[in-house]
């Protein structure tokens, strides 16, 4: 490697690189039902102390990503793409990714191990209505900006309604309900 390529590779990277991996980093531990549970928070971070989106991009690549196929985790690269572009992509998927993989595949491997303990099924039961608790801190998060504009408002709500009971009455995959979303959105409907 040349000392140009080095120095370009260590100084002229974007600087919001180390923030966003390190935050990222911190949010890793706390994604009690995956990444999307701390979208609340990325978005408190992004949107509201750093400024790098506005509320509409923000919920635009959590939107764009969830309607895209592949693990539902994508929507960190599309934050750290419109933040940094390819760089950032990388920086946020190492840094949500490192510190909770590594600590799953521990974890796993030793609650496999003590599955009957007390202490594991307490872990497992416990973790539930955090999880269920996050969830819908992210819902909020990505429907509040709809809510506040009255021509959307109804919409959205019924919107939601219809997803909360379709989830609770049916077997009706959630991958339809993202679909039928981005259709109705697609229309202008919602």
């Amino acid at each position: 490697m040349s000392a140009q390529f080095l120095h370009q590779l260590l100084y002229e990277l974007p600087p919001e690189l180390l923030p966003l991996f390190l935050h990222f980093l911190t949010l890793s531990l706390l994604s009690i039902g995956g990444a999307i549970s701390t979208a609340p928070e990325m978005h408190r971070f992004l949107v509201g102390d750093q400024h790098w989106l506005s509320d509409t991009q923000f919920t635009n690549s959590i939107a764009l990503a969830q309607a895209a196929p592949g693990p539902n985790i994508l929507f960190v690269a599309v934050l750290g793409w419109n933040i940094a572009g390819l760089a950032g992509a990388f920086a946020a998927m190492a840094g949500i990714m490192l510190p909770s993989t590594t600590l799953v595949l521990a974890a796993t491997r030793w609650a496999q191990r003590n599955k009957d303990s007390l202490g594991v099924r307490a872990f497992k039961a416990g973790m539930a209505p955090i999880t269920l608790g996050l969830l819908i801190a992210t819902g909020w998060v990505l429907a509040e900006p709809y809510l506040r504009e009255p021509a959307q408002r109804w919409a959205t709500v019924a919107l939601m309604s219809a997803t909360v009971a379709l989830t609770l009455k049916t077997r009706l995959s959630l991958v339809w309900m993202v679909l039928a979303g981005g259709a109705l959105g697609a229309l202008g409907w919602v």
